[in-house]
């Protein structure tokens, strides 16, 4: 049987990019960005709270889901002891090294674990949507009334628990319905670190409005290096400064970079991994020309520095 030829129709089928969500640049054609301080690379450093149901309902599992036949408390005392050990070494090592983290929290982690929240908010770091848990993924095929009302439940907790605006988002698995940047625009949202594919924050169209995207590196994600590649700790320390003194080289001549890192206190919170998340932290703070900074500082620093568009 022949295809259909409805299958090779396609409305922005041209030259060119073949969607209208941003537009193409190469990185190094496009004017210099100067962070505050005349620091040349800017860093982000993002940590996950994430609460994973011990019998997930979805029929899409997101990378750290359970895996074995319920009950699985393998995994999940593991993705538990993240929120109740190895965030608060978290909290100790940014505070040594006076790194200003920010915090993608599910709302029903914020829900379920109310001293945890207290003393995020205590803490005084930006917070921003992780959806309401890893068991509510956003995905093609998910019905749009279903996938607005996880957004503005998760969006309406968070934002009671935490005190704060909540402006950012970051969704589970990194994972986005065509719908949900429309989603999230409607709810009040300026920026998401969901799409990777840039290393400054870049406009993202949607029909209520423009987003921007601050792109959160996978490839030097703690997770993604120790648990899915299965690298050393200390390998992974070795992969995050050398991406950051490569980001600041190329900062230093083609104008402003932005190094992001994504953490989850489950993975680099045990008693033997701490010490390398150590030595990242103190490599940056040991940096006199760098810019470390809260996402929503870093995006307001970047747009201030945009033509204005019509």
């Amino acid at each position: 049987m022949s295809l259909d030829t409805t299958h090779l129709e396609y409305p922005l089928r041209r030259y060119g990019m073949d969607h209208e969500r941003y537009a193409w640049s190469m990185l190094t054609d496009r004017p210099r960005v100067i962070w505050p301080g005349a620091k040349p690379l800017a860093v982000w450093i993002n940590v996950s709270l994430q609460h994973f149901p011990m019998n997930p309902s979805a029929k899409l599992k997101l990378p750290g889901s359970m895996t074995m036949p319920y009950p699985d408390l393998r995994h999940y005392t593991l993705r538990d002891y993240g929120n109740r050990v190895g965030v608060y070494r978290f909290l100790r090592a940014f505070d040594k090294f006076d790194i200003r983290p920010s915090f993608a929290v599910n709302a029903e982690l914020a829900r379920r674990y109310p001293a945890l929240m207290a003393d995020i908010r205590a803490h005084g770091d930006e917070v921003l949507g992780h959806s309401w848990s890893m068991d509510t993924p956003h995905h093609g095929g998910l019905a749009l009334d279903d996938e607005r009302a996880t957004v503005q439940r998760s969006l309406a907790l968070l934002r009671e628990l935490s005190g704060q605006r909540v402006r950012g988002w970051l969704s589970p698995g990194k994972l986005q319905s065509p719908n949900t940047p429309e989603l999230l625009k409607a709810e009040g949202i300026d920026y998401f670190g969901d799409w990777v594919n840039d290393e400054l924050p870049y406009r993202f169209h949607t029909a209520h409005g423009d987003l921007w995207n601050l792109p959160l590196a996978t490839e030097i994600e703690d997770r993604f290096v120790v648990m899915d590649n299965l690298h050393s700790e200390a390998s992974w320390a070795e992969q995050v400064i050398d991406a950051f003194e490569l980001l600041r080289t190329e900062a230093r001549t083609q104008g402003g970079r932005l190094l992001t890192l994504s953490l989850h206190p489950w993975v680099m919170g045990q008693p033997h991994r701490i010490q390398h998340l150590e030595t990242v932290l103190a490599h940056v703070a040991a940096s006199t020309d760098v810019w470390q900074a809260a996402p929503g500082d870093i995006l307001d620093a970047f747009v201030a520095q945009q033509p204005v568009t019509a």
